[in-house]
């Protein structure tokens, strides 16, 4: 299939022919088609399978169908945090780049009488993350009552954040009745059901890459270290093999990843720390660095995983072990992505099995054990019979690269 066989306004078409999009993937082409028709979508793919376009596409088609002739906004595209809404609204420019739509985003760290100034200019399109927006909305600044389509994008990620309250608050505004779009990198789980339940009407579930089944284009292993040591040790080798041309360093706490990126920069390592303390300004520096290959190494907590544009990263590693399987999938959906082959490395110290245990359970699937030459763990033999008792596990020797 082709994008010319989803029956795009040729406007678009050639915006994707600039941008080298030649087919769609497959979340793209199962969702489009719904979503032209005007059916409710609860769609679930796993991070980087192109699903902003996903739903931009048809919104866009609507609004070249349907133009929007008053000064307020049609659609409304919420976003759990402020990086993945200018995720957005930067995917909705290039696909606009030849129509004449207006966009505002709506989020928290900029001036709010700015952003309503911005409001008050004719708007088609409103991004914006929950919190801020029904600020204005009950400032009455907003007037959501002429919206016409709702795209609520990484929906579970919402709910984590504790936002559902805040979406179905805003979406309570709306007089009319509207077309909805949740979009998730995971379906699973009572949350989602519960808000699609409250939002969507005999909606067209779509399931692409089942949150549970890993990339084939993401490799994945597991290094035992016997101590902080000896994973600061694995960490600096699989930083400096030459495979490793970018990495995103993953910490469950920001004390402990400001000093894992502290120890790297000892280590002559250009590395730098991300979490949810930096300011909108030092955060966007932070990314442009990282993305222009300024600086190789970028150690984040959570944050990081949803959200950032960070493109080409060739391996994430988990120095902290996340502690939930799902997490685990946000994080490792940073590489491996538009094609390119990526390498997710899981450092796993003794009080880290039972989160492997809880990862492996939900991939359904023992993740490989490596080692690398004059880095095996002492505990090897003790730390593979806690893994599996019944199987003795295959060391994959890691002696030149990784």
């Amino acid at each position: 299939m082709t994008f010319d066989d989803l029956l795009l306004d040729d406007q678009l078409l050639q915006s994707l022919a600039k941008l080298d999009f030649k087919t769609p993937t497959a979340i793209q082409e199962a969702a489009i088609p719904v979503i032209l028709e005007g059916k409710d979508v609860l769609a679930g793919a796993a991070t980087g399978t192109g699903k902003t376009a996903a739903f931009v596409l048809p919104i866009l088609q609507h609004l070249i169908d349907e133009p929007n002739l008053s000064q307020q906004a049609k659609v409304l595209m919420l976003a759990p945090t402020r990086e993945l809404a200018f995720q957005i609204q930067h995917v909705v420019k290039q696909l606009a780049k030849n129509l004449d739509i207006d966009t505002a985003i709506i989020t928290g760290g900029f001036s709010q009488a700015k952003q309503s100034t911005f409001l008050a200019q004719k708007c088609d399109i409103i991004i914006a993350t929950p919190g801020r927006l029904l600020n204005l909305v009950a400032d009455e600044i907003v007037d959501l009552s002429e919206i016409d389509i709702v795209v609520i994008d990484e929906a579970d990620r919402m709910l984590d954040m504790g936002l559902g309250p805040d979406v179905l608050s805003l979406l309570a505004t709306i007089a009319n009745g509207f077309q909805a779009c949740l979009f998730s990198a995971t379906l699973s789980g009572s949350g989602i059901d519960i808000f699609a339940e409250e939002l969507l009407s005999d909606a067209e579930v779509i399931q692409i890459d089942a949150a549970n089944q890993k990339s084939d284009q993401v490799s994945q292993h597991v290094y035992f270290a016997d101590d902080k040591a000896h994973k600061q040790a694995l960490l600096l080798h699989v930083i400096n093999d030459e495979s490793c041309q970018s990495a995103l360093v993953f910490c469950n706490k920001k004390e402990q990843a400001s000093d894992v990126a502290s120890w790297l920069q000892s280590r002559n390592i250009s590395a730098q720390v991300m979490h949810g303390d930096f300011n909108q300004a030092t955060r966007r520096d932070k990314t442009r660095k990282f993305r222009i290959g300024q600086i190789k190494v970028m150690v984040a907590t959570d944050v990081a995983a949803r959200g950032l544009d960070l493109t080409n990263i060739s391996h994430v590693i988990n120095y902290d072990l996340p502690f939930r399987g799902d997490i685990y999938i946000h994080r490792i959906g940073r590489t491996g992505r538009a094609q390119h082959l990526g390498h997710a490395i899981n450092l796993v110290e003794h009080h880290d099995r039972k989160h492997l245990e809880r990862i492996e359970y939900h991939l359904k699937m023992q993740l490989p054990i490596a080692k690398i030459s004059g880095l095996e763990p002492k505990q090897a033999k003790k730390a593979a019979k806690s893994k599996k008792k019944s199987d003795k596990p295959r060391y994959i020797a890691k002696k030149d690269r990784l």
